[in-house]
């Protein structure tokens, strides 16, 4: 319905139509509502935390005062609350069930009602008044958090004793842009656990499409109300912004629609740079220790069990560190498709190196996001930067190539660096394990972890290949006769085709299977086909196949002789084909 601009800012708040009668509104009037209220905005009105527990309030009046609406007699709030409780009990006793449920309804008519069966349909009613959201929504986040998260990040196992996913679930019932968010994912990937004919079903497409542009007018409404507040208000409120951003990031590359990949990073990034200013960028590029400040504004951990022997990061910092994780690594991911230097660019040192040589872990850590070590994402971001270098150079008219080898060398020298020493702590991966399979059926905490470990180890390993691969086509073109090229693509091939394990572990890793297949000879093509086939279905690993496409398309140039830029086959004027 078509809302007026200047309805009371319950109905606003509640997106009712509002018949603008004063005082107080029909609607509000009818509902009970207390808070009806015209004219300037009021406080709670801004778009975060303040108008979500507003939000809330109303739907606990509301429902709290269900009864006297009903029954058209008054009664205070914490006796209506206390027949709820005592009813939705005692429904499970028949005979309990059968003296309360007038409570709320029409007084008995006679005394036929006293020993007349219980109304089932009208206790489900009863007890569903009393969620923060529908049981559908419910089954659908549960199922979010038990197959799609360990699909989706294979290699993100927060401890249980240090909150573990908990935050998501926090999330989800406190702030309705994440949720929808969430729920957008899940809704497609339910569908496609039920059978591949089922995404064909327009109806299930129609309720998809009105459930993303729902998250997407919710999220363009928070974005545009903290962005009219001051750096310091609404801190909170970006946090939780830029983690429904990247939600809906993967949800879209998930049903391989690259076209907003472009405006949810921008928008990420301007979310993250928000939260940054609290302290300043330069002194987050100059120290690490500024992100745990950061995360110092974000709330005060909770404590459980007594004399505070547990303490557990709060819903906002988690979610800050694990978005920020996200959006560093498409960051870099993107750079390399937009000849541009990533623009977290200043942000890697502080938070992906160690702090002065000081042997402690990161900031950030995204080998427990993403399964690679920071070292080698680190460089190709990078090289990312040198082929933006070049590309200025190249428009200007005067690009040194002597320079270019220099720096590119630089860069070559750190890779062989890390790889040597990461190479002398390596531990082989063990012939047949299953990376879901071990990390599901390990029983403690230190067995998990190993086997989270071995499988980190060989993932890096395939980035850190294709990291030599993207600089050698950045300085020397496409090259798949050189001798380093075809042993780059000798070993991740070996890697994918003998060591991962399962092959779904192939879709953390689009953008390195998509350079080494572009590099690959004619006799090692059937061997990038046959991996492509093993993943199946083919809707679960969109990323992967989008990559696979471009592999062909460089192919087909490469036999015509006129291969164009690595980064222009991951993008064209419009669409940013992200493979994360």
């Amino acid at each position: 319905m078509n809302r007026s601009s200047n309805g009371c800012w319950t109905c606003r708040l509640r997106r009712k139509k509002c018949d603008e009668q004063r005082p107080v509104c029909n609607e509000c009037l009818t509902l009970h509502i207390s808070t009806c209220k015209y004219g300037d905005k009021p406080v709670w009105m801004d778009g975060g935390i303040k108008q979500e527990a507003m939000s809330e309030q109303i739907k606990n009046e509301v429902k709290q005062h269900a009864p006297y609406r009903r029954r058209g007699k008054q009664e205070s709030a914490a006796n209506l609350n206390n027949n709820v409780s005592i009813s939705i009990a005692e429904s499970e006793d028949q005979s309990a069930a059968r003296s309360n449920i007038h409570d709320f309804s029409t007084p008995p008519s006679g005394p036929s009602d006293v020993t007349s069966p219980v109304d089932t349909k009208r206790v489900c009613k009863q007890i569903l008044q009393l969620r923060p959201f529908g049981q559908s929504d419910s089954v659908l986040l549960v199922f979010y958090l038990e197959r799609i998260l360990p699909f989706l990040f294979p290699f993100y196992r927060p401890a249980p004793l240090h909150g573990g996913r908990a935050w998501i679930l926090d999330l989800v019932i406190s702030s309705p842009v994440f949720r929808q968010a969430i729920l957008c994912q899940s809704s497609y990937f339910f569908a496609l656990a039920h059978g591949t004919s089922t995404i064909t079903d327009d109806r299930m497409w129609e309720t998809l499409l009105e459930q993303t542009k729902d998250a997407f007018n919710m999220l363009r409404g928070s974005i545009r109300i903290i962005e009219s507040y001051d750096k310091n208000e609404h801190i909170l409120g970006s946090v939780r912004a830029m983690a429904a951003v990247m939600q809906l990031q993967r949800f879209e590359i998930a049903i391989t629609c690259f076209d907003n990949c472009q405006a949810h990073l921008s928008a990420a990034l301007t979310l993250f740079k928000k939260v940054v200013d609290v302290v300043g960028a330069a002194s987050l590029a100059s120290s690490s220790t500024t992100f745990q400040t950061i995360l110092n504004l974000l709330g005060l951990p909770s404590w459980i069990l007594p004399a505070q022997q547990a303490e557990v990061s709060s819903s906002e910092q988690a979610a800050f560190r694990f978005s920020t994780a996200l959006l560093l690594f498409d960051d870099i991911i993107a750079s390399t498709a937009l000849q541009e230097r990533p623009q977290l660019y200043d942000y890697h040192q502080s938070l992906l190196c160690q702090n002065d040589g000081i042997d402690i872990v990161p900031p950030i850590n995204l080998e427990t996001t993403m399964g690679c070590q920071n070292w080698v994402l680190k460089q190709i971001g990078e090289i990312a930067a040198l082929d933006a270098w070049k590309k200025r150079c190249s428009a200007a008219g005067n690009l040194d190539v002597a320079e270019l080898v220099h720096r590119a060398a630089a860069i070559k020298k750190t890779l062989e660096a890390h790889v040597s020493q990461f190479e002398t702590y390596l531990v082989s991966v063990p012939e047949g394990s299953s990376l879901l399979d071990d990390m599901f059926a390990a029983e403690d905490h230190a067995g998990q972890a190993r086997t989270i470990a071995r499988q980190s180890w060989l993932v890096t390993r395939i980035w850190a290949h294709s990291a030599f691969l993207y600089l050698s086509v950045i300085v020397s073109g496409w090259q798949p006769a050189n001798v380093d090229v075809r042993h780059h693509v000798s070993q991740v091939l070996e890697l994918l085709t003998h060591q991962v394990s399962p092959p779904a572990l192939l879709r953390t890793m689009a953008w390195p299977f998509c350079v080494v297949g572009c590099l690959t000879e004619s006799a090692q093509k059937p061997r990038i086909r046959e991996m492509i086939d093993l993943l199946r279905p083919a809707s679960r690993f969109s990323t992967v196949r989008r990559g696979f496409d471009i592999i062909e398309k460089v192919w087909n140039d490469r036999a015509m002789g006129n291969a164009g830029e690595f980064a222009t086959y991951f993008r064209s004027d419009t669409t940013l084909v992200l493979l994360v």
